[in-house]
C-alpha cells in the first residue's frame, strides 16, 4: 500500500520539477532558499498582525513552495549537506512560529475582521498555542526517532498538511470562525500524527 509520505514526495516532485531544473541553472543555493522560506514567512507575520489574514494566506502558500524547493534543489544539484538539513529542520520550525505568533499578535489586538471580529480572543489565542504544541510534538519524534536510526515519515498530518490548512483558514478568514476552525483542525491533527509516530516508533524498537 502505498504510504502518505510517498504520495508527498511523488506530488511535490511533479510540481516542483520545471522550477528546480530552472534554479539549478542559476548561483542560489539551497541554504539561500531556505532562508528566504523564513523570510517569507515573517512577512506573512506581518501582514497577519496588521490584519490582511487573506493577503497573509498567499504568501504562506508561497513560504510552503519554498520549503519543498530547498531540498529538491540540493538533490538536483547534488548539494545535500548535514548542515543544510539541520538548518532546514530548524528554519522549518522557527517558519511555523513565526507565523503563529502573528496570528496570536492579531487575536491579543482583537481586530475587527469580518469574520474573525465576533470570535473570542481568549479562545483564538489557546488554539494557536494548542496548533503550536502539536506541530513542534510531530517533528520533534521524528526528529528524536532518525537520531535513534528509524525514518519516521508516517502520519495523517505533516507539515505540508499543515501549511495548506492554515493557508486557507486565512484565505477564508471573511467567513465565520473559518481561521479558528483550520487552527483547530491543525491542532487535533497534529496530536493524532504525534500519536501515530509514537506507536510507530514503538514498533519499530520492538523489533531492534
Amino acid at each position: 500500500m502505498i504510504s502518505l509520505s510517498e504520495v508527498h514526495k511523488t506530488l511535490a516532485y511533479y510540481f516542483t520539477q520545471p522550477l528546480v531544473r530552472l534554479l539549478a541553472k542559476t548561483p542560489i543555493t539551497p541554504n539561500t532558499l531556505t532562508w528566504l522560506g523564513l523570510l517569507v514567512a515573517v512577512g506573512a507575520a506581518v501582514l497577519i498582525s496588521m490584519g490582511h489574514p487573506f493577503a497573509a494566506g498567499f504568501v504562506v502558500l508561497i513560504g510552503g513552495l519554498f520549503d519543498m524547493l530547498d531540498g529538491a534543489l540540493a538533490r538536483v544539484t547534488n548539494r545535500t549537506t548535514r548542515f543544510g538539513a539541520v538548518l532546514d529542520s530548524t528554519l522549518d520550525r522557527l517558519t511555523e512560529a513565526v507565523v503563529l505568533i502573528g496570528i496570536l499578535a492579531f487575536y491579543a489586538k482583537g481586530q475587527s475582521v469580518v469574520g474573525i471580529a465576533r470570535e473570542q480572543p481568549v479562545i483564538g489565542i489557546l488554539v494557536v498555542g494548542v496548533a503550536w504544541l502539536g506541530s513542534l510534538l510531530v517533528s520533534y519524534i521524528r526528529a528524536r526517532a532518525e537520531a535513534l536510526g528509524i525514518e519516521c515519515q508516517v502520519g495523517l498530518f505533516t507539515r505540508a498538511e499543515r501549511v495548506v490548512i492554515l493557508a486557507l483558514g486565512l484565505l477564508l478568514s471573511q467567513f465565520d470562525s473559518a481561521l479558528l476552525i483550520a487552527l483547530a483542525i491543525i491542532a487535533v491533527l497534529s496530536f493524532v500524527t504525534a500519536g501515530q509516530r509514537l506507536l510507530y516508533v514503538w514498533q519499530q524498537t520492538k523489533t531492534r
